[in-house]
């Protein structure tokens, strides 16, 4: 496997000021582990990201790592998408270098450069890979396209958290923000303001009811803080899938309903624990598993920001969310796993 063409997609600005020092290192790594036909394309948005992967796919290349944070990610994903090639013979890798990488953490990947390099060696040559389903979120009305991805989404405040974490500018503060608070720092305080913002727009008294249906079933219509999506099992970041794998079948959908801007920081705090489920009416939460598709529709009709791994993708009338396709992503190899027919694919 050591023989087998792979090419690494790099942001320019993605994570800490630390990992932005990461991408010089890939391809000497990759050459003291015995990779010798990897090939590295540096970007420096998520649009030419996601041009790069499908044309890597279309020249022959079927082993993909991103390089970057989960909105580089799902560019590269949504470039795999794009390609015409069949998802099911593409490996993808994230190779952690951004901002609220939890498909890396769940794929096992270090932060640490060497480390992640080598992990990705053994994992490549024991061809170690789990399925992962795909999500396509579609708007109903409007001119946005359909858009693709594997880990999280959302709306309300969810919805409104790229706005401040995903701008050229915002990237900067977005290093520092990182290497002083960890990977997790830029994404918390893009909540933050978020949240800040909710509040605003509630005392103009633009409050908006969501009309909700899960596989063809209505939810009752109501206010809600945050929409959140996940495909499975996200971590200890998002734990509120736990044991799920990203592969189920299934994805989810956790609402918290407006119960008060004052109840809304131990909402929020008891959700990033997991201890919400403990006691979901206390803290005015909902959890959904659906298999066929999720509508969500606002009322009154408003054009609306919808949360893509990241990124922001503006619906207008309602959008909708159904499995599509699998994936197959790179994980960390142990000894333990050799053998197992889920974990040992070809590409």
């Amino acid at each position: 496997m050591t023989n087998q063409p792979i090419a690494v997609i790099a942001t320019t600005i993605s994570g800490s000021l630390q990992d932005w020092s990461k991408v010089k290192h890939i391809v000497p790594l990759f050459e003291q582990q015995g990779f010798t036909r990897v090939a590295l394309h540096v970007v420096d948005s998520h649009a030419y990201a996601r041009e790069q992967a499908a044309a890597c796919l279309r020249n022959g290349i079927r082993i993909l790592i991103s390089a970057g944070g989960s909105g580089t990610f799902n560019a590269v994903l949504e470039g795999c998408c794009d390609s015409g090639v069949d998802l099911k013979h593409i490996w993808l890798g994230f190779l952690r270098k951004g901002s609220a990488d939890l498909i890396g953490k769940v794929l096992g990947m270090p932060d640490d450069i060497e480390d992640a390099i080598r992990v990705f060696a053994e994992s490549i040559t024991h061809r170690c890979t789990v399925p992962c389903d795909v999500i396509r979120a579609e708007s109903i009305a409007g001119s946005s396209p359909p858009r693709h991805f594997v880990g999280y989404g959302g709306a309300e405040i969810f919805g409104h958290i790229p706005y401040f974490t995903e701008n050229r500018f915002i990237k900067y503060y977005k290093g520092i923000l990182g290497q002083v608070l960890g990977d997790m720092g830029p994404f918390f305080v893009g909540a933050v303001l978020a949240s800040i913002n909710r509040v605003i727009d509630r005392v103009r008294s633009k409050q908006v009811q969501w009309a909700i249906q899960t596989d063809g079933r209505a939810v009752p219509v109501r206010s809600y803080q945050a929409l959140i999506l996940a495909n499975g099992d996200l971590g200890k970041n998002m734990p509120l899938a736990r044991g799920v794998p990203l592969g189920s079948g299934t994805f989810y959908l956790f609402a918290l309903h407006d119960i008060g801007w004052l109840r809304l920081p131990g909402q929020f705090r008891h959700t990033w624990d997991a201890s919400v489920l403990e006691n979901p009416t206390r803290w005015g939460f909902e959890a959904h598993e659906i298999r066929e598709e999720l509508v969500l529709r606002p009322e009154p009709v408003t054009t609306f920001p919808v949360n893509i791994d990241g990124s922001t993708m503006m619906c207008q009338e309602a959008v909708s969310f159904k499995l599509v396709d699998q994936i197959r992503l790179i994980c960390r190899w142990k000894e333990k796993d050799t053998g197992s027919p889920e974990k040992k694919e070809s590409a």
